[in-house]
């Protein structure tokens, strides 16, 4: 008799035979990685390509907003329902369909003649991601046991960020030796990639029980009532915060969420289990997802519109002068992974937000002519507290959230994401535009630039706020210099009061984070 009779294997046990193998467990998070790295990717790579894009197309400040809002609020309204549809489908399903989805709509993006269809693209390439994002969190939480999931939650974070680190090189590199088109054919490799390993690799994952419906009415409310607040938010840019055309659908959108809300109260089985926001943990992680991504979104949308505009910098140079930002976010996400398993989200969370409103303070001494060296400390700093940031707040969601709702949580997780982006190019262009618009006369007249000269740039500041000079049919010369000079003036000031704003966000959500407590990782 062999020794190995004697003694043979032990049996996995219970908790062990609920997973996956260990060899299908890093399949699985291979696949998601691959998916949310082209949603990592194409958000870096179209702030880079911004500038390009409002050239060839002709897209004005809003427009050019649009080309990211349309893309974040298609996001926004749609991922619960995406992470909903997982759990009772088939989160591996539902997360190819958004795979497809995104590659598909990635080409038609490429293939835009105008601003207007490139925004319908990019509405329908947020929808597709909105199928995939929230069930790569789901997938993951059902795949991996309590003392892997940080770690795993970690990994994903890197991913993301590694792509959102490239994006700016590789964007750059594309968009000024191709053309900005093939930054969205870039996703098709990808997409094609995630498909096979899925297919192939992942396990099927739902939720236990299939009872009910898919509460169409409450997708509905939520979906309605996100979409009228943020229209809203990005109307304010044109009317005003005071404005009727601002308040009424603003309120509406208020008074659309509140009837979600009781709709979720009486549904059997509701789209957004409001049992979930009992976890104030949890509830305070949808919160510093938020205010997270509202720094982030900002401050890419500006400062690439900064160092094109302002500095003149090629694509591919602005790029490789953002690499300190989305490098050390590569490696910053991990560490949080590393952090939040040792300490649990509260401190990552708190130095990270501590990190954000520093950096944020710091660049409101950015001046129109500042040389790099006074840029790139900042972008360290903020790259290295949206790492701790991110994975943080992640875990606090996803593991303060019962595995049967992992896709739920995964969705509220990205709207949370989402909505903060949406929430950082819309605010921070509000305020952008409000003080442009307030400081440009200043501006113009100190430079001296004749008055009717002055007056009919300070009626259009619009083209001010991206950083650029109006084009005043015949002034040329010393006057046209004066113009240059004066709008770079104003430019500055709108973005140093969008900087005041974030570091005030950013230091009252640090002190939000120190209550938040390590997730329970109840399966």
């Amino acid at each position: 008799m062999s020794t190995s009779d004697l003694h043979p294997p032990a049996a996995p046990t219970a908790t062990e035979a609920a997973y996956p193998s260990p060899r299908r467990r890093r399949l699985t998070l291979a696949a998601v990685a691959l998916g949310v790295m082209m949603v990592s990717l194409d958000g870096t790579i179209v702030h880079v390509a911004n500038p390009t894009i409002g050239r060839d197309l002709g897209a004005s400040l809003a427009g050019l907003q649009w080309v990211t809002n349309g893309y974040l609020l298609a996001l926004a309204v749609a991922l619960v329902l995406g992470g909903k549809c997982g759990d009772r489908f088939g989160r591996r399903r539902v997360f190819l369909i958004g795979v497809a989805g995104f590659a598909l709509t990635s080409l038609g993006c490429a293939l835009s003649p105008s601003t207007e269809v490139l925004v319908a693209f990019r509405v329908l390439q947020g929808l597709a991601g909105a199928m995939l994002v929230p069930n790569t969190l789901a997938l993951l939480r059902a795949a991996f046991p309590p003392a892997e999931l940080d770690r795993a939650i970690g990994a994903w974070g890197g991913a993301s960020a590694l792509a959102a680190a490239s994006g700016p090189i590789v964007g750059g590199l594309l968009v000024e030796y191709v053309s900005w088109q093939a930054i969205f054919v870039l996703n098709l490799p990808l997409g094609l990639a995630a498909v096979l390993l899925t297919v192939r690799r992942v396990p099927e994952s739902r939720a236990s029980t299939r009872a009910g419906g898919m509460d169409l009415s409450g997708a509905a409310l939520l979906s309605g009532g996100l979409f009228l607040v943020v229209w809203s938010l990005i109307l304010t840019q044109r009317h005003g915060w005071g404005s009727s055309s601002v308040l009424l659908p603003g309120l509406a959108g208020l008074a659309v969420l509140g009837l979600f809300i009781m709709r979720e109260h009486r549904a059997a089985d509701p789209l957004l289990p409001l049992s979930l926001f009992r976890s104030r943990s949890l509830s305070l992680g949808v919160a510093l997802v938020t205010s997270g991504n509202f720094a982030l979104y900002g401050v890419l949308f500006f400062i690439g519109l900064y160092l094109q505009n302002v500095h003149h910098y090629s694509p591919f140079e602005t790029g490789l002068r953002m690499l300190p930002l989305t490098a050390v976010f590569a490696v910053s996400a991990p560490l949080g992974g590393f952090l939040t398993g040792r300490l649990g989200p509260r401190w990552p969370l708190f130095g990270g937000m501590l990190l954000l409103a520093g950096t944020f303070y710091g660049l409101t001494g950015l001046e129109a002519g500042s040389p790099y060296g006074g840029q790139w400390p900042y972008l360290v700093t903020l790259g290295l507290g949206m790492g701790l940031v991110i994975v943080a707040s992640t875990e606090a969601i996803v593991a303060n959230a019962p595995v049967e709702f992992g896709g739920v949580a995964g969705g509220l997780q990205t709207t949370a994401n989402q909505l903060g982006g949406v929430l950082g190019t819309t605010v921070f262009g509000s305020v952008v535009a409000g003080a442009v618009a307030g400081a440009l006369p200043d501006a113009l007249a100190g430079a001296g630039v004749p008055g009717e000269v002055a007056a009919r740039v300070a009626a259009s500041p619009g083209t001010v706020g991206q950083g650029l000079p109006p084009i005043v049919p015949g002034v040329h010369g010393q006057v046209a210099a004066a113009v240059a000079d004066a709008s770079a003036q104003a430019f500055m000031t709108g973005l140093h009061t969008a900087m005041w704003v974030g570091a005030g966000a950013a230091t009252a959500s640090a002190l939000l984070a120190l209550l938040v407590r390590r997730g329970g990782h109840a399966r």
